[in-house]
């Protein structure tokens, strides 16, 4: 009998973890009983009643285990790191709040059992905030168009993985990885399911403009040159320009062209907008170095405080 694992990560969703649970494991045994299965739940750090409510579940189900981390190591650590800890053969990642719809479990199991490696979901609607969703639709197509290797749009990491594929990402070793684009990069042949993405079944949102902010400039350093090339063309055409425009000041005022006379003002703008885009440039290329020394430090996904539940066949 297959065993597919059901990795859950959560942040303060006391509202939601059992819920969830509930709508895994009814999943499983009305459209998949001829599948074994396992939940695994990784907190983030909860300050809520989250773990108290797993440790509920976990005494009543010996399905469903736990991992406690230590402390907040974000929202792509964890899941990458909960994802390499299971012991089925796939895993699926699910987020606790309900945006990535348990009822599309039995279709992407359908989808391995046809032999893809990766079934994952892809959004093409969402309940969230339109503006919000405009401009991550803009976000997805830039990061595109001027990605060095193939990215999917509208995708969260929502989807099913064979254990082969998890396999290479224990391999990667990688301490600050996007899941999202190393599937595109790396992963086996795929299937895309549809979906329209629901609102949060309660609770609120961990996620804030740092965070989004956050997880935009890990995939732009991760996977496009496109920020270190524009500051290059910017900075050569803005040179060259300064220097044209200097000296013609230069001349002009030397000869006094038909009476030519400037104030300060030309000169007061044109230093404001050099050192405007310079400052802009250093801060993109700061990006670029933040993610190389995340990477050169080489610390752990996540340090774990606890596990509960029946562990006796893990695959670290």
């Amino acid at each position: 009998m297959s065993k597919i694992s059901v990795v859950i990560p959560c942040f303060n969703e006391e509202e939601n973890v059992e819920a969830i649970a509930e709508a895994v494991i009814r999943e499983f045994e009305e459209k998949l009983p001829a599948y074994d299965y396992e939940i695994i739940f990784i907190d983030n750090d909860s300050k809520d009643r989250t773990r108290d409510i797993l440790r509920v579940l976990i005494a009543g189900n010996p399905k469903v285990k736990a991992i406690f981390n230590a402390k907040n190591f974000w929202q792509f650590n964890s899941p990458y790191y909960g994802l390499m800890q299971i012991t089925g053969d796939a895993g699926i990642l699910l987020a606790a709040d309900f945006q990535d719809p348990p009822e599309l479990i039995h279709e992407f199991v359908e989808g391995w059992a046809e032999g893809y490696k990766i079934v994952i979901g892809r959004k093409t609607k969402s309940e969230e905030n339109r503006l919000i969703y405009f401009f991550r639709t803009i976000y997805y197509k830039l990061i595109r168009k001027f990605s060095d290797v193939e990215q999917i749009e509208h995708y969260t990491g929502f989807g099913l993985y064979d254990k082969a594929f998890v396999e290479v990402l224990k391999k990667l070793d990688d301490p600050t990885p996007f899941l999202r684009g190393i599937v595109a990069e790396l992963g086996f042949r795929r299937k895309e399911i549809e979906y329209m993405q629901p609102k949060r079944r309660a609770g609120k949102t961990s996620n804030n403009f740092y965070r989004l902010y956050d997880g935009a400039m890990l995939s732009v350093t991760s996977y496009t040159k496109i920020g270190l090339r524009i500051a290059t063309f910017i900075g050569a055409i803005g040179s060259f320009a300064s220097f044209v425009i200097a000296v013609v000041f230069f001349i002009l005022k030397l000869t006094n062209w038909y009476g030519y006379e400037a104030g300060i003002a030309p000169l007061i703008i044109m230093v404001a907008l050099l050192g405007s885009m310079q400052l802009f440039f250093i801060g993109l290329i700061g990006e670029y170095i933040l993610s190389i020394n995340s990477r050169v430090m080489r610390r752990p996904l996540v340090v774990e405080e606890e596990r509960v539940g029946i562990w006796e066949d893990e695959a670290k």
